[in-house]
């Protein structure tokens, strides 16, 4: 297994990522979109998520596919970047056709971000705007750490932010993963510098650091956040040609990633979500053994997204959390 070329989703090839955000706000959203619509499906392990259109996302559904996905600040708020993002493709003329309308499918889910010191005091949603915008910038390259979705994003002892990851396997198939984390939970053994996820870490692409940091739970920091204010969201891709079932297996396979690398995941107090996609490209030559191995590489990929995101988190004025690269002094590279 290796990094693909940019060591991001948009590796597997087909797929596109823009962000928007806004600083007085301190907020924003991420926006995953296909060349075409894309398999997809949904796991939710989290004790409090905020979702749109997840519902059909189960095998048994009559839409298969879908045109974009979302990952967004806002809290419930920030639902409506969806909305933004379907009336661009509306505009492109694509969604699923009901006689001479199009109508897109854009699943998304949000984390909590309100109470990060940005001004929240709008009269009118600003997501649907950001969603557009978003929408708008897609490309196959995108900026990590304190972008997009994870514009706002805290964690238990960091400042969050936005991560991506991908490897290639010996079979050719791509796999890749995209995060907002802003979970409840730490992405570093105890003060760090180290990451939980340093035995998935391909090269040094967060600061090659292995194991560093004592773990000792009487020293964890109280949590900063109250019920409902945590999230990590994720999307994770393949261009392998998988079913709507064989996405969701890969999505409940990559959230092994997300408690390999935040300790701790899944809780009451997280909506932690992982959305699938499968853009269908390449054709599996050995299902059983390839399906295997793109369960095994999204968590992987999950993982060292998680700690990319930390590690590529920038200080900015008002932070109510420390920048990692600001306490243990690297400026953080995607390298």
């Amino acid at each position: 297994m290796q990094p693909g070329p940019k060591n991001l989703i948009t590796d597997v090839e087909g797929l596109r990522v823009g962000h928007a955000q806004d600083a007085r706000l301190r907020s924003g959203c991420t926006v995953l979109v296909g060349e075409r619509p894309f398999a997809a499906a949904v796991n939710v392990m989290g004790g409090a998520p905020g979702t749109r259109e997840t519902d059909l996302l189960a095998p048994d559904r009559l839409v298969q596919e879908v045109d974009a996905l979302v990952l967004s600040g806002g809290s419930a708020f920030g639902l409506d970047a969806c909305s933004g993002v379907a009336d661009g493709l509306r505009a492109m003329g694509r969604g699923f056709a009901v006689g001479d309308q199009r109508v897109p499918i854009v699943p998304g889910a949000i984390l909590f971000d309100l109470l990060n010191g940005g001004d929240k005091g709008w009269q009118r949603n600003p997501y649907a705007d950001l969603g557009l915008a978003a929408l708008q910038a897609a490309a196959a390259e995108f900026a990590l750490g304190t972008a997009g979705a994870g514009y706002g994003a805290l964690t238990g002892r960091w400042k969050g932010g936005l991560g991506s990851a991908s490897a290639v396997l010996d079979s050719g198939i791509t796999v890749g993963a995209l995060v907002a984390v802003n979970a409840l939970g730490s992405a570093t053994i105890g003060e760090g510098p180290g990451f939980w996820a340093h035995p998935f870490e391909l090269g040094r692409e967060f600061g090659g650091l292995g194991g560093q940091g004592a773990h000792d739970p009487s020293l964890e920091p109280e949590p900063m956040k109250r019920m409902g204010e945590a999230t990590t969201i994720a999307i994770v891709a393949t261009d392998a040609r998988l079913t709507q079932a064989e996405c969701q297996r890969m999505a409940t396979a990559a959230q092994d990633g997300m408690a390999r690398a935040l300790v701790p995941s899944h809780t009451p107090l997280d909506g932690d979500l992982v959305f699938a996609a499968a853009t269908g490209a390449r054709v599996m030559a050995d299902p059983l053994r390839d399906r295997f191995q793109i369960g095994h590489a999204a968590a992987a990929c999950l993982a060292r997204a998680i700690a990319r995101a930390i590690y590529l988190a920038r200080p900015l004025p008002g932070d109510r959390q420390p920048a990692w690269s600001a306490v243990h002094g690297q400026a953080g590279s995607a390298d």
